[in-house]
Formats: C-alpha cells, structure tokens, sequence
C-alpha cells in the first residue's frame, strides 16, 4: 500500500513538472518571436545615395513687403549642404545645414521621377520643405519656407554637387581671395584741407576691415603657435587663422564674414554646426592661445569700392 502511495505522489510530481516545462517553453517560445517581430529591421535603398550634396543656395529678399528690384543686390547667395544618411521604401532621413543651422529632414523618395520631397520639423522660422531633382551626383531644384512672412528671401534655388568631406590639415585659404570683412564697415571722420579758401573741413568716411598675408603663412592646424608668432598681426589676421582650424573640420559658420572667407575656397563644405570634439590637442591650444591675443587685438581699416 505504501509502495502504491509513493509511486502515485511520484507520477503526480513528474507529470506536474513536465506541464510546467512545456508552459515556460511555450512561453519562451512566444516571447522569443515577439523579440524577433519587434527587431525587424526595415532595409535600407539606394545607398549610392548616400552623402553630402554641398553648393549654391539663393534666393530674393524681400523688402518693405515688396520684391527687391532685379539690379539691387538683393540675392542672397549661400552655402548650404544637405546630408543624405538613410534611405528607405517610405521614407528619406537626412539633415541640412546653412548659416550655423543643423535642421533634420524626413521625406520620400520618388523613384520615377528621381526626385526628393524632404521636409524641415517645421518648429523654427527657418524651416522649409526642399523639392529637388537627382541628376547623377547633382541635385538641384528649390526650398519654400514654411513661414513664408518669417524669413527675408520665401523662396530659394539650389544646386548642389556630391563631395566627400576631408580633413586635411594643409588647407588654407588661396592667395588669390579677397580678404576684406565686407560685413563691418566703420565710419572714421577726416579731414582735408580746402585749397581755395584754405579752411579744414571733416567729413566721414566708412572704411572696411582688411586682413594681411599672414593668413597664407600661419596654419594653426600643423604648427604650435607662440605669442611671437602673434604679437604684430592684426585681429582680423587671427579670427580667420583661428577659424581656419574650425573650417578644416567642416564647422558651418553663423556669421557671414567668416563664410565670406572660407566659401571662396573649394575645399570648404559645411557639415556641422559643432566640431569642438573633432579638434586635436594642439589644435585647441592654438584656439585658446589666439582667443587672448583676439580679445586686445586692433583692427586695420582702409577703404574700398564695391
């Protein structure tokens, strides 16, 4: 009778056990495939796509509510990059940058006619939506503000050529560039003397922010800058060397002097609105130790025809 109870709590106790196995595999089982269906990966298209477009982006101010005439100089002409890095049956995922600004994108792609609906989130002023055709390794066609009443100029043009960013080290800015800051001009009072009459009259002249050949010497990015090196060059001489260092690294600038520089140059593509983490130790060094000398600095002025 005894050997009969145990054998029974035995079979109770094995059966028992392998229910509870067969529910927590099943339920191993189960989860297991949710983890598998939640995981999916959506693939990936046209990855010959994929890169940086950089080049013109321009458009017609607008001034006192109406159209600025065709002979002013109205057109705003500037770099703009647009950075493609995903691209899927539904969807198109990238980001733009211009000015400083580092706006996301989502949008389509239309296979048929090769061509790109790409939209800005839309919660800043300067956001848009970009229509542009793929030609090759170009891409050309237009931005429209979302705001139109936002923004000088509703309505941009852009052309833009596939290139690959580099960081080179030994890019400078060529020697033919034009190295006058346009943007700052300063009113100086002279005097002359009248020769009939023999009087001192004043009048005031504006006159416009030069810089020196030392831009073409001093490279911030190859060697270790001394005050020596510094203490006779202008102010203007040292922003566009320390800047120099930010551009290398494809730092989108928001002030147009600075772009002004740099866009004259071919190697120049803004792809960041923050390198600060890509510069080397000395790199930064140099930035700090021109920051000083920048902060004292005196400009040289002259004045010049446009």
């Amino acid at each position: 009778m005894k050997i009969l109870k145990f054998t029974l709590i035995a079979l109770f106790t094995v059966g028992f056990t392998s229910c509870k196995k067969d529910v927590t595999t099943e339920e191993k089982s189960k989860d297991s495939l949710t983890s598998k269906k939640d995981s999916v990966v959506v693939p990936e298209v046209h990855k010959e796509f994929y890169g940086i477009y950089t080049g013109e982006f321009s458009g017609k101010e607008m001034m006192h509510d109406s159209e600025v005439d065709e002979d002013y100089e109205g057109i705003n002409t500037k770099r703009l990059s647009l950075k493609i890095n995903r691209i899927t049956k539904d969807s198109v995922y990238g980001q733009s940058i211009v000015n400083g600004n580092q706006r996301p994108f989502r949008g389509i792609f239309n296979q048929n006619s090769n061509s790109f609906t790409l939209d800005e989130p839309g919660n800043d002023k300067t956001d848009g939506r970009f229509e542009i055709k793929l030609n090759n390794d170009s891409l050309t066609g237009k931005w429209t503000a979302f705001n139109k009443s936002a923004v000088k100029a509703a309505t941009k043009n852009l052309k833009l050529i596939k290139k690959e960013f580099v960081y080179n080290p030994n890019f400078m800015l060529d020697e033919n560039s034009e190295l006058i800051d346009w943007e700052n001009p300063k009113d100086f009072k002279e005097k002359y003397t009248d020769e009939e009459t023999g009087k001192t009259e004043t009048y005031t002249q504006s006159k416009n922010r030069v810089a020196s050949d030392a831009v073409f010497k001093i490279n911030a990015s190859k060697q270790k800058l001394t005050e020596k090196d510094l203490k006779n060059l202008r102010k203007l001489d040292m922003e566009i060397i320390k800047n120099s260092v930010f551009a290398r690294h494809g730092y989108s600038f928001k002030k147009q002097t600075y772009r002004n520089f740099f866009e004259q140059t071919d190697w120049y593509i803004p792809v960041s609105n923050n390198v600060d983490s890509e510069l080397s130790p000395m790199e930064k060094e140099n930035v700090a130790l021109l920051n000083r000398f920048i902060k004292y600095a005196e400009d040289k002025y002259d004045s010049f025809g446009r």
